[in-house]
């Protein structure tokens, strides 16, 4: 009886808030709670001392278009059809039969905003269907942002837009407002912070899912006024402290409106730090390259889960996760079931509970979706590399084994002395190769 009553006071419970704050190009080093040393992030680090660290957490790709992809439907980037990046001008976007996250809770009576980057299509003249490329037609209630990434300008490509949806003015593009086609990009950061807190306080009732795809710290970097000069690691380190300021700005309105007890906030990045642009990219901490690779410092992100009085605070998890977990685990919560073929878990009573994860192996997506390596428990085995500083770390034949409990840095192939694990590996990949091109994409039906 007293189970039945915890599952009819559960079924009664108002739905949760579900936040997702997405980092463009942040690296796993670059925060004060992940040991950066200079870059200071008081809230981020407040934010990790209140609540879990997943300390082995992934983004699905090493690069933006297929990140984002990934986070939004629960399913690995060799799925979508898509480039791995995609231009102004690319011919594809997201495919209208994909299912978001924001479709699957907006059904469930959650007000849907996203304040930020989209990058999963763009209205033009090579497009089949131009308006089903932007967010609105995927689930969204509300957007201010930019469509791609804020280095793709002009010359070699349309000005920068800021753009409002939905509008009553119309435009060119789609039926979303420009705000701006000449954006000053210190500004972009406090703007899209503001009309984040404004849905929020707009809709304080809920329930409702808030995305916030930082365009930051992807460069060319610009830090608003008042954090320019102020970090000892130079501009990068600026932008890094105002990404820190967006997120205490934006907890700070749940606890002012006393809704950070019902809202569950997740805070990563979408790959890892661009280590070819020097001093202007990130820091993949201990972890080798970046941007664009495979190797841990590619996909290897910093993973806060925050919800005050629910999700246990100072903890760390080590399961292997992913960003195409925070799909099932939002829907989980909202008391959905995803009506496409996802490849996420619900990582929810890991999250909450410690309860660990049934055994999976985790599939690294590189350059154009291709899968080029594998880890399942300690072992990760790469059948390819690649690096944007065009480095060959190893003159070993492939395929490389690294052991990432003793060596997270990969630095020693271990496949000589562990021929069974790299055939058992090898194994995996051919499976799930197989899987992927039976199932084929949307854009292929």
């Amino acid at each position: 009886m007293v189970g039945l009553a915890l599952l009819a006071a559960s079924a009664m419970a108002p739905l949760p808030n579900l936040v997702l704050l997405f980092c463009d190009d942040a690296g796993y080093g670059d925060f004060g709670f992940s040991g950066h040393p200079t870059i200071e992030t008081p809230q981020l680090d407040r934010m990790a001392r209140e609540g879990t660290r997943l300390t082995q957490f992934y983004s699905a790709s090493p690069a933006c278009t297929a990140s984002r992809y990934a986070v939004l439907t629960g399913r690995y980037p060799g799925r979508s059809g898509l480039a791995w990046v995609l231009n102004p001008d690319s011919p594809r976007g997201i495919h209208p039969r994909e299912t978001t996250i924001a479709e699957l809770l907006k059904a469930r009576g959650y007000a849907t905003g996203i304040f930020g980057k989209w990058h999963l299509g763009y209205p033009n003249e090579k497009n089949l269907f131009a308006p089903e490329r932007l967010p609105l037609a995927h689930g969204f209630d509300e957007y201010l942002g930019i469509p791609y990434s804020n280095d793709m300008l002009p010359p070699n490509h349309p000005p920068l837009r800021l753009l409002r949806g939905p509008s009553s003015k119309g435009d060119p593009v789609a039926g979303y407002e420009t705000i701006t086609d000449q954006l000053d990009q210190t500004t972009l950061a406090s703007r899209l912070t503001d009309a984040a807190v404004s849905f929020v306080e707009r809709h304080r009732e809920g329930p409702f899912f808030l995305y916030v795809p930082f365009p930051e710290p992807h460069i060319p970097l610009h830090p608003g006024p008042a954090f320019q000069g102020k970090s000892r690691r130079g501009t990068y380190g600026d932008v890094i402290m105002e990404v820190d300021a967006s997120v205490g700005r934006i907890l700070e309105s749940f606890r002012r409106l006393q809704l950070d007890r019902r809202t569950l906030v997740v805070f990563t990045s979408d790959n890892g730090p661009w280590v070819l642009r020097g001093l202007g990219g990130g820091s993949a901490g201990l972890f080798r390259d970046g941007k664009g690779s495979t190797w841990e410092g590619g996909v290897r992100e910093p993973s806060i889960w925050w919800q005050p009085g629910t999700v246990p605070a100072a903890s760390t998890r080590e399961d292997v996760a992913s960003t195409m977990d925070v799909f099932p685990t939002f829907a989980r919560l909202a008391g959905a079931s995803p009506p496409q073929k996802i490849d996420g878990a619900d990582v929810w009573p890991l999250v909450r509970s410690g309860i660990p994860l049934p055994k999976r192996p985790y599939y690294y997506t590189g350059l154009n979706n291709e899968v080029f390596a594998v880890r399942e428990g300690r072992w990760k085995l790469h059948r390819k590399t690649y690096s944007q500083l065009g480095l060959k770390y190893f003159e070993d034949p492939m395929p490389l084994l690294f052991d990432l409990e003793v060596d997270p840095s990969e630095t020693k192939n271990a496949a000589a002395s562990h021929p069974d694990v790299v055939a058992h590996l090898q194994e995996l990949l051919a499976g799930f190769d197989a899987r992927l091109k039976a199932d084929g994409t949307y854009w292929d039906q």
